[in-house]
């Protein structure tokens, strides 16, 4: 194997370890907040210990997250020295305010809260979840600048050999972040809810602090049911700026190889890249212009259509992503979304029938649709990176480019494998640590010594 092929997939797989915390851990930690502020608004003692016991498990995901994120820094450097080379100026600065800001600021104010109990004034106490709940987002959303930087660079100047920084407001207010950022953190704040929702419902089944669980059920499914909804709406706007700016990403999202006038939506195809064709295909006349343009009549380019134009642009190549790939990576993240709004209605409707305690089903399925939101991030997440391919900052650099030239094969194989093995361990960990805690239920405490 070649070390860029290798390179790609250790950081592939790095990255979607990492995702597969840093989403729980945004959402997880405004739930936490959440229940916290019921205890301080209502004096409920319920909150209180639901507060503390998914603080527990909030603490866990936040610790394995930061292990497994700061993998993700050091590839820069062995793998893309190229890469960084060419886009440190920019892409280095939110990398540090994120370090220097929103890491520093979540992780100091967990250390007050988890030991601020009993010891700080309530609402003191109270503000300090929050500004962790603020500070895991922040980060998040700093991450997103300079991926979105890569997505659609704003705000630079070539010189020699280097894009440098010549417009920071540009960079930090860069459209393609302003629609990633939204969609990102609210399917973040969906994954926390289906977490929650999950465990609750695992111990009303086990009949363990039933009447305690069914509070923070509730809270979920309220939580969870408006995040869906959201993230639909935020994901509508993404595809939107995405047939602008990345079209040659969304038609392969599409499965689109002809441009058409308007533009129809496939349900199922199996791609044939290789002949730029699909077959057995089922389509949807007029939909993907509608979705790409709220009307009947606009023009969606397809994929053959937008290959002429960019070797006309950018000279000989092959600009087409890995068709397949995207195409059901796309189609299994928005079935996901569906299916999350569908259950957590569904949900509240039990709960409106007061019947969400006793239906047994939905409990079992919530204790199994908790696991699906990290499917739906992750095939996100491969859309919206090998969507962008070739192009490893589009438009400026491509994938081939970006890789380390002194970095042979052994030593790029060596450490992906040490990567997954360790990575592996770590996520054996997290579901240990995890149900460890999660299995006592919430804890008992005097309540003389509440706040």
């Amino acid at each position: 194997m070649e070390v860029l092929e290798i390179a790609r997939w250790q950081f592939g797989i790095t990255t979607v370890y990492h995702f597969f915390f840093s989403p729980l851990t945004m959402g997880l930690a405004v739930l936490v907040a959440i229940l916290q502020t019921l205890y301080y608004r209502t004096g409920n003692n319920d909150y209180k210990k639901l507060t503390k016991f998914f603080g527990k498990l909030f603490v866990i995901i936040f610790a394995l997250g930061v292990v497994t994120g700061i993998v993700l820094e050091f590839q820069f450097g062995m793998a893309w020295s190229r890469y960084s080379r060419f886009v440190g100026d920019i892409f280095g600065i939110p990398l540090a305010i994120e370090a220097l800001l929103a890491f520093f600021l979540e992780s100091t104010f967990i250390a007050v809260w988890l030991f601020g109990w009993n010891r700080l004034p309530k609402g003191l106490h109270l503000l300090s979840i929050w500004l962790v709940a603020i500070g895991s987002n922040l980060s998040a959303i700093w991450i997103i600048i300079a991926n979105a930087w890569m997505q659609m660079p704003v705000g630079y100047i070539l010189n020699n050999g280097r894009a440098e920084l010549n417009d920071f407001v540009a960079v930090m207010l860069n459209e393609q972040m302003l629609v990633m950022a939204q969609h990102t953190i609210i399917a973040a704040f969906t994954t926390g809810g289906l977490f929650m929702l999950g465990i609750s419902a695992w111990h009303i089944l086990r009949k363990n602090q039933s009447e305690i669980f069914i509070k923070s059920a509730q809270v979920a499914l309220v939580f969870t049911m408006v995040a869906a909804l959201l993230v639909a709406t935020t994901g509508h706007k993404h595809a939107q700026h995405t047939v602008k700016h990345q079209p040659m990403k969304m038609a392969a999202m599409e499965g689109l190889w002809e441009s058409e006038q308007p533009a129809s939506f496939s349900l199922f195809a199996i791609i044939d890249q290789e002949n730029r064709t699909s077959i057995r295909e089922l389509r949807l006349p007029y939909l993907t212009t509608v979705l790409a343009y709220n009307n009947l009549t606009s023009e969606v380019k397809g994929m053959k259509n937008l290959q002429k134009e960019y070797k006309e642009k950018y000279g000989q190549g092959d600009y087409l992503p890995p068709v397949a790939i995207v195409y059901w990576s796309f189609r299994f993240m928005v079935g996901l979304g569906m299916l999350f709004i569908l259950f957590s209605i569904f949900g509240l409707v039990l709960w409106w029938r007061k019947s969400l305690k006793i239906n047994r089903l939905y409990l079992r399925l919530a204790t199994i649709i908790m696991f699906l939101p990290f499917l739906a991030n992750s095939f996100g997440w491969i859309v919206a990176e090998m969507g962008r391919q070739p192009w490893l900052v589009h438009g400026l650099m491509l994938t081939s480019d970006g890789v380390s030239p002194n970095v042979s094969s052994n030593s790029m194989l060596m450490t992906t494998i040490l990567f997954t093995i360790i990575y592996g361990l770590l996520a054996a960990v997290a579901v240990y640590l995890v149900h460890r805690f999660a299995k006592p239920g919430v804890p008992e405490e005097d309540v003389e010594h509440a706040y």
